[in-house]
């Protein structure tokens, strides 16, 4: 009898995964700002367009909406390492297995922040969201200094 696995279950899950970098934030504070902001899921809301999400829910350490009427969107924390990177990871009833991190780096006084998304997306899916998707991380980095108020 065959106790292998089959091919499929022992790739590296990296060579099936969809990756999207936003480009950098640059924020006027402290890394440690940036990361007690971010580990409270209850301001993830700020970074999110206005009218084209619905259905917020949020605790300190999960969120979920929904994006334009179609799919719901669960974040809980997955790990952390402290003023350096927190990474989230999708829940139950997400479209699609994702994690979704943010790399922070401090440089005097400025904080460098950016979001970096790993999904397991079919390719045929992957041709209509990496895009939007892209432009949602990209505009979720440029609200950030905003919604710190910095």
């Amino acid at each position: 009898m065959n106790n292998s696995l089959p091919a499929k279950l022992t790739k590296p899950e990296s060579k099936d995964m969809t990756h999207i970098e936003s480009q950098p934030a640059h924020v006027n504070t402290a890394t440690s700002n940036v990361f007690s902001f971010l580990s409270d899921m209850n301001n993830i809301e700020k970074l999110l367009p206005q009218g084209k999400y619905s259905d917020w829910k949020a605790e300190t350490d999960m969120c979920s909406f929904k994006i334009q009427n179609a799919y719901t969107i669960g974040l809980r924390i997955k790990e952390s390492k402290a003023n350096e990177e927190i990474t989230y990871e999708s829940t139950a009833g997400s479209p699609f297995p994702f994690t979704l991190k943010v790399q922070l780096t401090e440089s005097g006084t400025q904080t460098t922040g950016q979001l970096i998304c790993d999904a397991q997306i079919n390719p045929f899916l992957e041709m209509m969201v990496k895009a939007p998707l892209k432009n949602l991380f990209d505009y979720m980095a440029s609200q950030l200094p905003a919604a710190m108020g910095v």
